[in-house]
């Protein structure tokens, strides 16, 4: 079962929470995008208010639950962007759905697959995790996702993010550390989908690094590059990536 909040109506937008996150995390969003749009936010299986059936999952599969749970919501020709792991989780969405998505936006995610160093990394967080649990590990996660010279002035959001973080299940977060790990490029997925695209990446991200970035930026209709950004533009640089998302789904509605 897919929890889920959705605001507004129209057009369908689904935005994809990423890792260690929930779709509360697009509150801010959705609220202001629900005056043009039918704004969905999904938390994905183990992660926020969804279950999970055990500790691995495939990127591929969450895909399959979606697009069951988007039939069963009744959501068709949607526009899906996603965070981070969000990203991924849009890609496996586009091979299995193709045309059947209007558009999609990548927020801080790429369509390469992780290098041996991150899953090496991945590995290590899935020891760590069964070491020492969510708590843990999200409290030492998600301050390194916002850029060090603006801890002190992102303090409030930065504990807000690990409460929410707090809030994902031990089993969700071992199976996308590996799922992943596990996933494959989706460039060409990517490069021969017809419909508009976006990919936010920010200079500062220590995540997904601004060189792979600009690597695969052609593949895009739509790149947008943001100064001294780190990880998490959508709460760094709220207004400035709130009106990139609006402007791309505007075009894309109307494309």
């Amino acid at each position: 079962m897919i929890h889920f909040f959705e605001k507004g109506s129209g057009q369908p937008l689904v935005l994809i929470h990423g890792f260690c996150e929930s779709g509360q995390m697009w509150n801010y969003f959705a609220e202001e995008l629900s005056a043009n749009f039918r704004v969905i936010c999904p938390d994905l299986p183990g992660l926020g208010d969804s279950p999970i059936d055990g500790d691995q999952i495939s990127l591929e599969e969450v895909a399959v639950q979606l697009e069951e749970w988007m039939d069963e919501i009744q959501l068709s020709n949607p526009i899906v962007i996603g965070h981070s792991l969000g990203g991924y989780v849009t890609l496996a969405l586009l091979e299995l759905m193709g045309n059947r998505i209007k558009a999609v936006g990548l927020f801080h995610s790429t369509a390469f697959p992780d290098d041996e160093e991150k899953k090496e990394m991945r590995n290590r967080t899935i020891q760590f995790l069964k070491k020492n649990g969510v708590e843990k590990f999200v409290t030492s996660f998600v301050p390194p996702l916002f850029p060090e010279n603006r801890k002190e002035e992102l303090a409030a959001e930065i504990q807000a993010a690990i409460e929410d973080a707090k809030r994902s299940s031990l089993d969700g977060l071992i199976a996308y550390a590996g799922g992943m790990r596990d996933r494959k490029d989706r460039v060409e997925i990517l490069r021969n989908f017809k419909g508009p695209k976006l990919l936010i990446a920010g200079t500062e991200d220590g995540a997904v690094k601004i060189e792979a970035s600009r690597t695969q930026q052609e593949v895009f209709s739509h790149y947008i590059e943001l100064q001294g950004v780190g990880h998490m533009g959508m709460v760094e640089e709220r207004e400035k990536t709130l009106e990139v998302v609006r402007k791309f789904c505007f075009s894309a509605n109307f494309s």
